[in-house]
């Protein structure tokens, strides 16, 4: 490592100022013979100054400065600099040119700030190295110096609210990008309208138009209807018009009646003109489309005469009222049935509904649409009625009041009579109430019954199928006898009640044409007491069946809804096998047969 020290990089300014420092004071009072001179010290310190304001004064428009010579003392040769002369003068010269472009860099930023704080609007210039923006030209000082923008905006301004007073304020040209794309475009200048355009376009307004175009001119301008009000007391004196019209109406009838009560009508025919309505006319206005003479008397003429179904008719086929169909579900739909009333609910509803009656009876008489009825009197209220005439000629009286009784009675029972069906009335209505009860629905139940050889039990189950309108079949067998009816189930419900419950089938009938009781007169030295004896039932037809009723019971086998009928009437059949009985139901219903013949009661069934 060499002990010789290496010079200190830089601008120089260091060095400088320790030769003149080492220059200036000398060490123990002598003076350094290589520094500089106190006289060569100060002119170069104003060399330096008289740069600095000729830099100021060069950005000031308007203020040329002349460049003032430098005049700097040659130093005195030291030996720090390089050890020669020349070089610490160049160093001295970049040191200054430094200096001076610093300054005026400086005194550049201080004027952009002095403009960015009179004007908050404009944008802080860039202060890049590279791309330094170009400094703006002033406009002038003192009394030169233009106004600011915001003062030279002539535009009214808007009223401000409290709120708006101390918003910020909005800037008067566009800032960004996307306001100024937004920003409206000024209106462009109106061109001149040539000549030819003028004559092609009678309503521009540039100049008459031409003589054969045929138009008169620009069309004038409408101007807006101004408002019109009425004038004080018109509606005043149009009601006191009315007033008079109706007052001069009512007397011109009253003269009219009076003259009509006095026989003076033809003095006043031209006043009944006035009076008397219009007459009808021969066919309202509705009406007189469709007939070809404009009265009524063309409907005697037909359809076919009328204007309905012709071309000239109002009637067209865009109109249409179809014909109404009952819907599928409405045919099967079953009615409500009626609420059950009991016998003070119904009394009360009957009161009710009669007060009803007698209270608009009573409002028609008061409004004099019916006359009232005549006083019904009796022979209990004879003298409180007819309290004088009764007392001046009670025969007379009395036979009066018992006519009127007996004409009453006569109305009352002659109403009756006329609300009374006939027998083939009667008959109709119990056949439609068949109908209506068969609608809801086919039923069918088969009996099993011991033994039907009582000629009043076979009478029974036969003619209470035909009134009820069933139909099916009653089978005798000597095991057996079978009954299948099919019907309404309003009627299956009152059969099979009559076959379980109503008919007793073990007590016999009696016979018809014969004495009820037989006397025994074994014992005819006795008291005389009689001994009642039954006679002995019929003998059973063949495949009847026959024997005791006392074991004998009819069974419910089967109910239940069916299809249609299998039969047309009701009718009885002696089958003493068991195919003629399946031949006799039919292969649907043979297996009844079978069904019935395997069933047994569940109390014979536990033995």
């Amino acid at each position: 490592m060499s002990d010789r020290k290496r010079a200190l990089e830089g601008n120089g300014e260091s060095s400088v100022a320790k030769k003149l420092r080492s220059d200036t004071t000398p060490t123990n009072g002598a003076s350094t013979s290589g520094g500089l001179s106190g006289d060569a010290l100060i002119a170069q310190k104003r060399a330096e100054i008289a740069a600095k304001v000729a830099a100021m004064k060069k950005n000031i428009p308007g203020v040329s400065v002349p460049p003032a010579p430098v005049k700097v003392a040659a130093p005195s040769p030291s030996p720090v600099a390089n050890g020669s002369p020349a070089a610490a003068s160049a160093t001295t010269t970049d040191d200054l040119a430094r200096r001076v472009a610093e300054a005026k860099r400086r005194v550049a930023d201080a004027q952009s700030k002095l403009a960015v704080k009179d004007n908050p609007y404009m944008s802080m210039p860039q202060t890049g190295k590279k791309n330094r923006p170009v400094e703006p030209a002033q406009q002038g000082a003192g009394l030169k110096m233009a106004a600011h923008p915001l003062l030279l905006d002539t535009a009214p301004t808007a009223p401000q609210s409290k709120k708006d007073r101390y918003k910020p304020m909005q800037p008067k040209f566009a800032s960004i990008k996307a306001n100024i794309r937004n920003a409206p475009t000024p209106p462009p200048a109106p061109t001149p309208v040539p000549m030819l355009e003028t004559k092609a376009n009678p309503y521009a307004s540039g100049g008459p138009p031409a003589k054969e175009s045929g138009f008169e001119g620009v069309p004038k301008e409408r101007a807006g209807r101004n408002f019109r009000f009425n004038p004080k007391g018109k509606y005043v004196q149009l009601a006191n018009q009315m007033r008079q019209e109706n007052q001069l109406e009512q007397l011109k009838q009253r003269i009219a009646e009076s003259a009509r009560k006095a026989g003076l009508d033809s003095e006043f025919d031209s006043l009944e003109k006035n009076i008397r309505r219009d007459a009808p006319p021969d066919a309202e206005w509705w009406d007189g489309a469709l007939l070809p003479n404009k009265t009524y008397e063309d409907l005697a003429l037909g359809l076919s005469a009328l204007n309905i179904r012709n071309e000239d008719s109002p009637v067209t086929i865009y109109i249409q009222h179809p014909i109404p169909i009952p819907a599928p579900g409405e045919k099967s739909k079953v009615a409500l049935k009626p609420m059950m009333l009991t016998k003070k609910e119904q009394k009360k509803m009957r009161k009710q509904r009669r007060q009803a009656e007698l209270q608009d009876k009573r409002d028609r008489i008061r409004m004099g649409l019916i006359p009232p009825d005549a006083p019904k009197v009796r022979l209990s209220n004879l003298m409180k009625v007819l309290t004088s005439d009764a007392v001046q000629d009670p025969t007379r009286v009395e036979a009066r009041v018992r006519r009127e009784v007996a004409m009453r009675k006569h109305t009352h029972e002659k109403m009756n009579a006329e609300r009374k069906l006939t027998d083939e009335q009667r008959r109709e209505k119990v056949e439609n109430k068949k109908v209506e009860e068969e609608k809801k629905g086919i039923y069918g139940a088969v009996f099993k019954v011991k033994s039907l050889s009582d000629p009043a039990h076979r009478f029974k189950v036969r003619k209470n199928a035909e009134q009820m309108n069933l139909t099916g079949l009653c089978i005798f067998n000597p095991a057996f006898s079978m009954v299948y009816v099919e019907g309404a189930s309003k009627f299956i419900r009152n059969y099979k009640r009559l076959m379980i419950h109503r008919i007793a089938w073990t007590e016999a009938a009696r016979p018809r044409g014969a004495e009820d009781v037989e006397i025994d007169e074994e014992d005819q030295g006795g008291e005389g007491d009689a001994i009642a004896k039954p006679k002995a039932a019929a003998t059973p037809e063949d495949g009847m069946g026959g024997g005791s009723l006392e074991d004998n019971a009819c069974y419910l086998i089967w109910e239940g809804q069916l299809r249609d009928r299998a039969f047309s009437n009701f009718k009885p059949k002696s089958c003493p096998t068991d195919n003629v009985a399946k031949e006799a139901l039919g292969q649907k219903l043979s297996g009844y047969w079978d069904q019935a013949k395997n069933w047994k009661p569940e109390e014979e069934e536990l033995f």
